[in-house]
């Protein structure tokens, strides 16, 4: 008898990618708030174990009530504030840290910020993160611009200092981690700006991080939810201080124009790149720059302590952020030294002049405008110089035009 063996037929089946572990912290829609968690690669990505996400809440003083999303990948530490608009609060890499020693000293709950107050600077009053978006209906200066009113007629508001995006608590908030490599740790958050008779701007971000990585990436989504086209700014306004920012400490930006913000600025344009240690009586010095984007559309910028072995760098797309500002402030330490690098869709002009000037954009009815900053931590003189020669690079044989006078505004 003949026996004949079976045959197995092997079937190419897909792999199905595993589902990221998803937690909601924050929900106006489903009427959730988690006062405190904590996550783990223990429990969640055995095979990566050394990250943790934590949720707490803080108490005392102007912070009661605020919420923060802790996340350390293993090396990067960084802090969201979803009850400020989803800014960052800092971020820690070694004896790096990103962020500033601001006056304002505790992390203010929006309900005690009077965004009219001072004049219109009320926004001070808060102010206080490494990274903070101004925006989304304006930034910049405090000052009246027209709009049209409920009944069509030609009005005048008076806008407020950086906008209130930063000011506004996110109505969603979850962590999402990803089960397979890299493993990406993700704070989705989502921010609404919305009024009757006025804008209804959604800010999406997605703010992310590999496990053992330095650095760490902000993605966002801004949709006009309205249905007739909606005018919007946007600026990152990510703030620097010890021990990064120091006499002889070094911006590093590729550039082919650089304008001074006004006279007083204008009066040190040719020294724009350096910067002086703790100065009394310092007055801020601001300066408007076209960054210079590579074949693929994106440019780098750095700040490099005097040594030139720690550093900041900030790549982005210069056709989602093209425009670029440095803000100065190496004013006495009490008085908060620091300095800010603010890629941005505009200048932090008052809003009725950057319209003038071209620089507001417009987000059709249901359409969307996206931005990304990947941000990373050099703790190495090796690092910091390979950053420095990509830059250079970018520069390439481009002498920035450096106007010794401010841009012409009214």
């Amino acid at each position: 008898m003949k026996v004949v063996a079976p045959i197995f037929l092997a079937l190419t089946v897909p792999m199905l990618a595993a589902e990221p572990f998803r937690q909601t912290l924050i929900s106006s829609e489903k009427n959730i708030r988690v006062e405190s968690a904590e996550f783990s690669g223990k429990k969640i990505t055995p095979k990566v174990p050394g990250w943790t996400i934590r949720k707490v809440t803080l108490h005392g003083g102007k912070q009661e009530g605020v919420e923060l999303i802790v996340v350390n990948n293993g090396k990067m530490e960084f802090t969201v504030v979803p009850t400020r608009g989803m800014g960052l609060l800092e971020a820690k890499v070694g004896d790096v840290r990103l962020g500033w020693y601001s006056p304002v000293k505790e992390v203010v709950h929006p309900q005690h910020v009077n965004l009219l107050g001072r004049g219109g600077l009320g926004w001070l009053d808060g102010f206080n993160e490494w990274m903070v978006r101004c925006g989304l209906e304006s930034n910049g200066g405090p000052g009246p611009d027209e709009f049209i009113n409920n009944v069509g007629d030609k009005a005048t508001m008076d806008l407020t200092l950086h906008g209130k995006i930063a000011n506004i608590p996110a109505s969603e908030v979850e962590i999402i981690v990803s089960k397979e490599a890299p493993y990406s740790l993700t704070v989705r958050g989502v921010v609404h700006e919305r009024m009757f008779y006025g804008p209804k701007l959604e800010l999406v971000t997605e703010i992310s991080t590999e496990p053992g990585s330095s650095t760490l990436r902000i993605a966002d989504t801004i949709t006009n939810r309205g249905h007739v086209p909606q005018e919007f700014e946007l600026l990152y306004h990510a703030n620097y201080g010890r021990p990064l920012l120091e006499e002889g400490a070094r911006f590093l930006a590729p550039v082919s124009r650089v304008t001074p913000m006004n006279a007083h600025a204008a009066e040190s344009v040719n020294d724009w790149a350096s910067y002086a240690g703790p100065t009394p009586a310092f007055v801020e010095q601001v300066y408007c720059l076209r960054p210079i984007a590579g074949p693929d559309g994106q440019t780098l910028i750095a700040l490099q302590n005097k040594a030139g072995d720690r550093a900041v760098s900030m790549a982005y797309s210069v056709k989602e952020l093209p425009y670029l500002t440095q803000w100065k402030n190496t004013a006495a330490e009490a008085e908060g030294y620091v300095t800010g690098l603010e890629p941005g869709v505009n200048f932090p002009n008052p809003r009725r002049i950057e319209r003038k000037l071209g620089r507001v954009p417009k987000i059709a009815a249901g359409a969307s405008y996206t931005a990304a900053i990947d941000y990373a931590i050099h703790t190495d003189a090796a690092s910091v110089k390979a950053v420095a020669d990509k830059i250079a690079k970018l520069q390439g044989d481009t002498k920035p035009e450096i106007a010794l006078e401010p841009e012409k505004k009214e």
